[in-house]
């Protein structure tokens, strides 16, 4: 489906689906595309489809319409267009027809028993490996060959320092350190646009003539060369500045004994992000002996390649953050709507519970005051078991082991939930393994998660007319690892929804379930070190698995030795 989507701007990662024929785009609350951009008019645009596409039209706005910086009127729009509108920037995406390209239902992958015959790997060689082929220098080969071999292994090295970050700093820091590499400037900087204030801000610079120990030397750029790039949209190179007629003879370029320069671009797909400049320097009141050029047209070829590549990279890093951003806040929307409306549930049942207490207070009825606080204190343990979900969930801990007893652990659970079981009419029973030793356990981690399992497993069963579960413990033959085993003969879980039950707030359960307890016990279990696993049948029942290493208590000195004795 077609979209647009927000990178830039007070909306930032959201994604408005383009679902109408007709999608109005303004400030106003009953627009589909509603932006909250002061500079944006109440009714300032609509796309329209257009037979298989889609047309961007001005609704006669106050501040206009920019389709890939270009102002508009109506503009048929293609994938990847930029639409600007007021200091919104969106991507729009869609609309096109696949053409020749295939779909992915048209690819099959075949085993060995339907391959191709005859077909097998001749050569395989590593990413560092194939990477030595532009390096490769032959003694014979002409110096233009030499010359388009080393402009390609430096671009090829462009493009992986481009693709290995998504830190804007370390990118652009590497970019620079590859550009000094190759070409011999006395200083440069690499500046990006503030999409806020539309100003060049520095990010990198290097100062070659710089020697250690001395007084850090300000660079001072040209305001004339990076306002002709700007406004001029292409890179230029300049031999001397005194006799370059594209610069005033009062102007900042020639005043600071600038001797050549090279400013470029940083073209993206949707626009300037920000400028590469290089130059040699002489400082102001010496005079400019003649010398030999150090930058070429092919200098100012390459270094508009590279700054291509680094814009490419700032706006990648830009789109992710604004997914991420987008990730994050339909993340937290969904944990804040999940919440809201188990703890609204809670505090339902606390004020039936406590208007119960009121009734019965005022006819001094001590049954109905009693009944009326078994509601309450029902509800005060579902918000205490809430909030200590999602403390558990939120929080990475490292287990507090000490030597306990799994078996006793897992039989505290089962008495704790036999009255719960007893409720629903569902048998629990527990079958521990014989002579169990002690084990470094989190005993309190644990207990929570089988506690989880086990609810689970009883609401599991609750309708099943003879719901049965049975809590068992084992220890592996070689003693490595423990188990702990909840199964039970309920309706059994679909063999897709078994991928999705640990996922936070999958419940199956409806409103009475919050879908923390699988993944807080999943997550508890592998900070252990250990792991749950599933095994269902639908209709049949399922079966839990909890294992956990089995780490023995460390040896202990006898008691009568410890005096004297020195511990670090």
């Amino acid at each position: 489906m077609a979209s647009l989507f927000v990178i830039q701007g007070r909306d930032q990662g959201r994604r408005f689906d383009l679902e109408q024929e007709t999608v109005s785009i303004g400030r106003d609350n009953d627009n589909v595309v509603q932006l909250h951009d002061c500079e944006v008019s109440r009714n300032h645009a609509e796309v329209r489809r257009a037979g298989d596409g889609y047309v961007l039209v001005d609704l006669k706005s106050s501040n206009g319409c920019f389709v890939n910086t270009t102002q508009i009127e109506e503009q048929p729009l293609s994938s990847g267009d930029r639409v600007q509108i007021g200091r919104t920037l969106m991507i729009f995406t869609g609309g096109e027809e696949a053409s020749s390209i295939g779909f992915a239902s048209e690819v099959d992958i075949v085993g060995q028993v339907s391959s191709v015959a005859g077909s097998r790997i001749v050569k395989a060689i590593s990413h560092e490996e194939g990477s030595q082929l532009l390096s490769q220098v032959d003694a014979s080969e002409s110096p233009w060959l030499a010359r388009a071999r080393s402009n390609l292994q430096i671009m090829y090295r462009t493009a992986l320092a481009v693709s290995h970050t998504l830190d804007i700093d370390q990118l652009l820091h590497r970019i620079m350190d590859l550009i000094f590499e190759w070409v011999e400037a006395d200083r440069g900087c690499i500046m990006l646009v503030d999409r806020q204030t539309e100003a060049l801000l520095p990010k990198v610079s290097c100062n070659r003539r710089q020697r250690p120990g001395q007084e850090k030397e300000r660079l001072e750029i040209s305001r004339t060369i990076l306002d002709y790039v700007l406004d001029q949209r292409e890179g230029v190179r300049t031999s001397d500045a005194k006799e370059d007629q594209r610069w005033d003879a009062a102007a900042s370029i020639v005043k600071m004994g600038v001797r050549e320069a090279i400013c470029v671009p940083m073209q993206g797909r949707y626009g300037i992000v920000g400028v590469i400049y290089i130059d040699t320097y002489t400082t102001p009141g010496r005079i400019i002996q003649r010398h030999t050029d150090k930058f070429s047209d092919e200098h100012l070829k390459l270094m508009i390649a590279i700054a291509h590549q680094a814009a490419l990279a700032v706006e990648d890093t830009s789109y992710y953050s604004a997914m991420v951003q987008a990730e994050r806040l339909a993340a937290m929307g969904q944990t804040i709507a999940t919440l809201s409306h188990h703890v609204k549930n809670i505090l339902q049942g606390i004020r039936g519970g406590s208007y119960l207490i009121e009734e019965g207070l005022k006819g001094e009825d001590n049954d109905i005051v009693r009944k009326g606080w078994a509601i309450v204190d029902k509800n005060q343990e579902k918000i205490s078991n809430l909030v200590m979900d999602m403390l558990t969930f939120s929080k990475d801990r490292n287990p507090d082991l000490m030597p306990s007893d799994l078996n006793e652990l897992v039989a505290d659970v089962v008495e704790l939930m036999s009255v719960r079981a007893k409720d629903a009419k569902v048998a629990l029973e527990l079958e521990p393994v014989t002579s169990m030793p002690e084990f470094m356990l989190d005993p309190e981690l644990l207990h929570r998660a089988i506690l989880n399992v086990v609810t689970n497993a009883i609401d599991a069963c609750e309708h099943s007319g003879s719901g049965k579960v049975i809590v068992s413990t084992s220890l592996s033959d070689d003693t490595e690892s423990l188990q702990i085993i909840v199964a039970d003969n309920g309706g059994g879980i679909d063999e897709e929804d078994v991928k999705r039950i640990f996922s936070v707030f999958e419940s199956r359960k409806g409103a009475r379930g919050t879908g923390l307890g699988l993944p807080v016990s999943q997550k508890i279990f592998r900070e252990h070190g250990g792991d749950i696993l599933v095994e269902s049948t639908l209709g049949e029942g399922s079966r839990f698995i909890l294992t956990l290493p089995a780490v023995a208590p460390s040896a202990k000195p006898p008691s009568d030795t410890l005096a004297g004795m020195k511990f670090e």
